[in-house]
Parts: structure tokens; C-alpha cells; sequence
């Protein structure tokens, strides 16, 4: 039986762990132990709030190491578990020599991207930002240098144009869980892991989301505002700027003049403009091309609303002219 050390941290690493707990025993593995981020601060009152992938391993009884930093301190508790592999989603942190000769068999990694494309740690928000086509759920060998590992699955994924960051991750999530299990089953009959293919083709990179980076500029075409708000969604929110306030745009569609002139909206306004309310399409904003139907908002220090409630309180809104 190989005894695997899972590392992860946000909710769709929790799913993938919970998949692997669920069919660890007819693959040939069982989970030894949990590595994961420490608590966080959270809420006004900063209480600590451990990862959901720590409330995930706790539920089950399973042990957890949430370090700060990955120190002898953490490779001896993580030793005395015994594992024989990493197996990582979305731990956040890269894995050094050290702590990679406790596993006997290396480490495997899901990196949800079509690798050597998007490596780093945003995959997900690039291929839609960039309003991709398709993309791919990938298990590859953790190595020393970032994401450059050799492959041992890859299974490519036809994106609709109607993924967010959030939907696409948690697929990922569940389908990775589904390509880890033959490996481990693999390796735990073999006694060894294949070797895996070299990666090729032209490597590019992604890095850390600031909040700076989701700032809509309305001067883009309405297809690329509403590539930024799924990609954005729902960390850390696509927004822009009402009467000096941030306002968070959360859902929406994007529209031709065409489209919008059947509807009666106003093509003359400038990039930036609420110009007309549609019980079918949304609030209708002007964009450098095309325009873009709102459909789900949040203005500062509210809950979040669809666009009809949002309107019901927001009558003088038609006109606003957002900064960018």
C-alpha cells in the first residue's frame, strides 16, 4: 500500500482530497497525512480559520502539518508519517531538495493548465483571461524548478466561453482526483513511477493576481470584459469605479451593437457608460467595442445582488459613468 502525504489548501484541493480518501483503498494507497497552509486571519475580528483542505483531513481523522515554513521541524513530523509520495493541488509553495528526499517514489502534481503553457500559480484565470479555447488538466513529476516536470497525463479540456476561475478550478479538482488514482495504482503494483514525457513547445508563465489586476478598463472590447470577470471570479473580483467607490462586477454578458440596438440602448455614449437597463440582458455598459450586460454586482460594504434587485434601488444608475 503507498502511503501518500497530500498537500493542498483552498476548497477545490479539499474536493480532490476527499475524492482520494474516497477510493484510496481499491487504488492501491492510503492517505498517511495532510500538509496545508496555517490558519488564516479572517472577518473583522481576525480569527484564525484553518484551510478547508485541514477541515477536510480533520473530518477523517487524518494528520495535519499546516508549517509556516517547510524547516527540519516540519520534514521530521512529516517523516514520522512514513509517506512513500507527495501528491499536491494547490499547496501554493515550492517543495525543496530536502523535504523531496523524505518520498521514496518523488511527488506527483496537478497543474491545471497544458503545460509548458501557464505554468505558475494562476493557470486558471490566464486561459480565460486570454479567452482560450481549450486547455488541459495535467499530472506531472514535481522537479526543482517551477512546473517544468516531466508528464505523465494530460487530458485536454474544451472550454465554452462561459467558465469562471472558480467552475474551472473545481473541475479540475474533481478530474484530477480521477487521474491521480491510476497512477497511484500503477505505482503501487510497480513498485516504482514511470518516468513520464519531457515537456515541449514554447513555456510561458503566470504569476500572483493583484487586486490592481482585476481593475476593468472599459476601453476594451465587451468580449474582454467579460474574460476579466470570469477570470476574476470570485477572487479577487473583477471591479471598477462608481462616484469615487469601488464596484465589484461579478457576472454578466457580452453583447454587440447590434444586439444592443435591437434593444433600444444608446451607441453614441462613451466607453464607461451605464446606458440603458434590459429585463432580458442586464445593466448595459458601453465598452470600447460592443457592450457589456451586468448581471450581478456589488457595491462596497453590501451583499451582493442581481441586476433587477440592484436596480430596484438604483434609479438615478442609467447615466453613471464609471473611471477606469
Amino acid at each position: 500500500m503507498v502511503r501518500v502525504l497530500y498537500a493542498g489548501s483552498p476548497l477545490a484541493s479539499a474536493r480532490t482530497l476527499e475524492i482520494l480518501i474516497e477510493r484510496a483503498g481499491q487504488n492501491g494507497f492510503e492517505i498517511a497525512g495532510v500538509l496545508t497552509n496555517p490558519p488564516s486571519a479572517r472577518g473583522r475580528h481576525k480569527t484564525l480559520v484553518p484551510t478547508e483542505v485541514q477541515d477536510t483531513a480533520e473530518k477523517y481523522g487524518i494528520p495535519v502539518f499546516a508549517p509556516e515554513h517547510l524547516d527540519s521541524a516540519a520534514r521530521e513530523a512529516v517523516a514520522a508519517v512514513k509517506p512513500d509520495i507527495l501528491v499536491c493541488f494547490a499547496y501554493g509553495h515550492i517543495f525543496g531538495p530536502k523535504f523531496m528526499e523524505l518520498f521514496k517514489f518523488g511527488g506527483i502534481n496537478l497543474h491545471p493548465s497544458a503545460l509548458p503553457k501557464y505554468r505558475g500559480c494562476t493557470p486558471v484565470n490566464a486561459a480565460i483571461l486570454n479567452g482560450d479555447k481549450e486547455t488541459a488538466f495535467t499530472i506531472q513529476k514535481v522537479s526543482r524548478a517551477m512546473d517544468e516536470g516531466n508528464i505523465l497525463v494530460s487530458e485536454k479540456v474544451l472550454l465554452n466561453g462561459m467558465e469562471t476561475a472558480e467552475s474551472l478550478l473545481n473541475d479540475a479538482a474533481v478530474r484530477g482526483a480521477e487521474l491521480f488514482c491510476p497512477i497511484l495504482k500503477d505505482i503501487s503494483l510497480r513498485g516504482n513511477i514511470a518516468e513520464g514525457i519531457p515537456q515541449t513547445g514554447e513555456a510561458s508563465y503566470t504569476g500572483m493576481i493583484s487586486k490592481e489586476d482585476a481593475k476593468l478598463d472599459w476601453s476594451k472590447s465587451s468580449a474582454e470584459i467579460d474574460c476579466a470577470v470570469r477570470a476574476y471570479y470570485p477572487d479577487p473580483n473583477s471591479w471598477t469605479v462608481e462616484n469615487g467607490t469601488p464596484l465589484k462586477i461579478m457576472a454578466g454578458i457580452s453583447l454587440s451593437d447590434e444586439e444592443v440596438v435591437s434593444l433600444g440602448g444608446d451607441l453614441n455614449a462613451e466607453p464607461g457608460t451605464v446606458t440603458f437597463f434590459s429585463k432580458q440582458k442586464g445593466i448595459l455598459v458601453r465598452c470600447g467595442r460592443g457592450f457589456y450586460g451586468i448581471t450581478k454586482l456589488q457595491r462596497q460594504g453590501k451583499n451582493a445582488m442581481d441586476y433587477k434587485s440592484f436596480m430596484n434601488g438604483a434609479k438615478d444608475f442609467i447615466g453613471t459613468k464609471f473611471s477606469f
